[in-house]
């Protein structure tokens, strides 16, 4: 039964180590910065130099208990283990961030205590000279990864461009590049407020382009309301026209004015082809018309019919009997007289 517990466990330890290695091979160096000046900040307000770590499957894997070190003696496999992890710096135990999730990124503070925090590690950084950056297995006895990092300028740097251990796929990034926690692939633009409080640290920009919208602001109501006083006065003014000399009638003044000057333009063609008509009286006398309409001066007819009284004699007796006397007289003078009067007896 010993026999066979032996040979099951040295099955399963032999059967696990390809298994690890290849999970090992998923987590890789992604991105170092040897002069940190104003790029990332720890949670003591401090500028370290630092070392991002990826994992680049789909998988989960804890890297809790790898090492890190810029010590290339450690590559010696002559060196014992016990030497190799006293020059190398661990990464905790007990912390969540270390359970990387497929495609997640971890950044570790270098050249720091690990006292401050399970992402500060004691891992020596001269930035003067190339720095070799390496990580160990849990054993310390694997390479995992490793990078030479060249001398880089401040805020600059070293990162990975693509999932493989290759020098040449490593570029030197500039401090606007830097991409601390996110992948580097990964264009990042800097937002407008960034941008601003770049270049204005002081804010005298913007307290020059609040002032700048609070002048042209009030510029702009002062504009509004002079032209809406403008257009009530002149609304007030046409009120006051229209009650003084109603709408209506002028309307009827222009018409009967049009009307009379194409009657006119009628009459004085008429009168020019004659040639024996005097355009002056024409209009003269049109004008007199529309002074008289204008000023409501014409006729005015009652409608009542009036008979005025004429004396014709008709009832007098003494005038129908000279009338009647007369008709006797001969008319020849030779006529023998006829007595009248005393002289009939």
């Amino acid at each position: 039964m010993n026999k066979f517990a032996f040979l099951l466990g040295s099955l399963l330890t032999f059967a696990s180590q390809p298994m690890l290695a290849q999970m090992d091979a998923s987590i890789k160096l992604n991105e170092v910065m040897t002069q940190n000046a104003t790029s990332l900040i720890d949670e003591y307000g401090a500028h370290n130099a630092w070392v991002e770590i990826a994992n680049i499957s789909h998988s989960t894997y804890n890297i809790r208990g790898m090492y890190l070190t810029t010590d290339r003696s450690v590559l010696d496999k002559k060196m014992s283990v016990p030497e190799r992890v006293r020059r190398m710096s661990k990464i905790a135990n007990g912390d969540e961030r270390t359970n990387l999730s497929g495609r997640e990124l971890i950044v570790f503070q270098l050249g720091s205590q690990p006292a401050q925090g399970s992402l500060h590690l004691s891992v020596k950084v001269n930035a003067t000279a190339p720095t070799w950056v390496g990580l160990y297995n849990g054993n310390a006895t694997q390479l995992i990864d490793s990078v030479t990092v060249p001398v880089l300028g401040v805020d600059q740097s070293y990162a990975r461009i693509a999932n493989n251990g290759t020098a040449a796929d490593w570029e030197i990034k500039s401090a606007d590049r830097v991409t601390p926690g996110i992948q580097n692939q990964l264009i990042v633009s800097e937002s407008k407020v960034e941008k601003f409080k770049r270049e204005d640290p002081h804010g005298f920009g913007m307290a020059l382009m609040a002032m700048g919208i609070v002048f042209f602001c009030l510029a702009l109501l002062w504009i509004t309301f002079s032209l809406f006083g403008m257009v009530m006065r002149h609304m007030d003014t046409a009120k006051k026209v229209a009650n003084t000399q109603p709408i209506k009638p002028i309307t009827k003044t222009v018409e009967k004015t049009i009307e009379v000057g194409h009657k006119t333009g009628v009459i004085l063609k008429e009168g020019l082809d004659t040639k024996g008509i005097d355009k002056e009286v024409y209009m003269a006398v049109i004008g007199m018309a529309l002074r008289q309409y204008e000023d409501d001066i014409h006729d005015v007819e009652s409608g009542v019919i009036t008979i005025a009284p004429k004396n014709t004699d008709w009832d007098d007796e003494y005038s129908q009997m000279t009338h009647l006397h007369e008709a006797f007289i001969p008319a020849n003078h030779n006529a023998p007289n006829i007595p009248t009067g005393p002289e009939l007896k």
